[in-house]
């Protein structure tokens, strides 16, 4: 993510680093821009000034500035057309910001054109293999801690850093986005998110358990993914000649938080537990949508998955053809992971995969068998 920030900010105006709390936003404006000043519009004085006095305050930053958490004070947006126009150069601003919704309309209303969109999800496999976090870790504690960098510091308690963040998560921004008067219900409702990550939504469902109507399931649906906690795939609509499911899969992107609202409390629990399974598919897909954004690209993930039930886990399109994936979390492979892949062999010009929990890697014709610890350079082999 650190090139693709510093060549987007060469070639616009401005650059906006979306993404969680704490999924290191604002570590990454600071590593790739250490020459720009910092403001932090969280800081309750920064954004009284701000907010007071607009003009005052960007007289301060004339020549660029990090701004961090720029939804905070809306009003900036029209004031930063006026400087980056009037400079009439690339590389002038960084802003960040945790709320998608403030933040593109901001964007669409003052600044469009001018500003590079990056987001930028917790670490990915990828990123842990590079600072060698993930050699020594089993599975089940990869999966446990999840991506949030806290959860990997040498002291941390993930279970801890969990509880700190969905405090934190529910108790500012769900309030500022929705007016929520019951927040041990919006918990719940994470709660049940959380176990069906990896299923196909349904939205009757979800809210006769959550004790919901279906406006309020669609509002909370949205403010999660507005806050990068969720994260739908939609249905492979090809024409492949067979009625297909429509429901969206959706998906936690971040298993250490879907840990955390499972109850589970420690890594060794997960060996059992019945949704190990669906975490497992949960961590690939972070992961793969995790590369598309740090590489700057939007998402060309999808499922397939028609009326008799027959589900290919992950397929990647490309303008010359798909890339299917199963996901297993067996470290031993069997050929019956494969039956539902084969029906996209005259297809798929770049072969398939089945991603495994462990095991070792195999080349089976047009078909690769790779192990979890293997995936994030394969997947970065594939031009994701």
């Amino acid at each position: 993510m650190l090139a693709t920030a510093k060549g987007a900010f060469a070639r616009f105006p401005a650059i906006a680093i979306l993404g969680p709390r704490q999924s290191g936003k604002t570590t990454l404006a600071k590593m790739a821009f250490p020459e720009l000043a910092y403001a932090n519009l969280e800081d309750p004085p920064t954004r009284a000034f701000a907010s007071a006095d607009p003009v005052g305050f960007m007289a301060r930053y004339a020549d660029g500035a990090i701004f961090d958490e720029i939804q905070h004070v809306p009003a900036l947006f029209s004031f930063l057309q006026v400087r980056m126009d009037a400079a009439g150069r690339d590389g002038q601003y960084v802003l960040t910001g945790s709320h998608q919704f403030n933040l593109m309309e901001s964007i669409a209303q003052s600044l469009a054109g001018r500003v590079a969109l990056l987001k930028l999800l917790p670490f990915s496999l990828a990123e842990l293999a590079v600072a060698h976090m993930t050699s020594h870790q089993s599975l089940d504690e990869v999966i446990f801690r999840g991506g949030y960098p806290r959860a990997w510091r040498t002291a941390a308690r993930a279970d801890e850093v969990y509880l700190s963040y969905l405090e934190t998560y529910v108790e500012r921004d769900v309030r500022l986005l929705l007016n929520i008067k019951d927040s041990d219900l919006f918990r719940r409702f994470l709660m049940l998110i959380a176990s069906r990550s990896g299923q196909l939504l349904n939205k009757d469902s979800l809210g006769r358990d959550a004790g919901l109507n279906t406006k309020t399931v669609d509002a909370w649906l949205a403010v999660l993914e507005a806050s990068f906690v969720v994260a739908k795939l939609q249905p492979y609509h090809a024409n492949l000649g067979k009625r297909l499911i429509k429901s969206p899969k959706i998906y936690m992107l971040d298993t250490g938080l879907a840990c955390h609202l499972l109850r589970i409390e420690r890594a060794h629990q997960l060996t059992a537990h019945p949704l190990r399974g669906e975490l497992f598919e949960t961590l690939i897909v972070s992961e793969l949508l995790k590369m598309r954004f740090n590489a700057g690209r939007a998402p060309n993930l999808y499922f397939y998955r028609d009326s008799a039930d027959r589900e290919v886990d992950v397929i990647l399109e490309y303008s010359d053809g798909i890339y299917p994936i199963e996901i297993k979390a067996s470290q031993t492979y069997h050929e019956s992971f494969a039956a539902n892949l084969r029906a996209f062999a005259s297809k798929s010009p770049r072969g398939q995969a089945v991603v495994l929990g462990g095991g070792a890697r195999e080349q089976r014709g047009d078909l690769q068998v790779i192990p979890w610890l293997d995936w994030a350079g394969h997947a970065q082999a594939l031009e994701l």
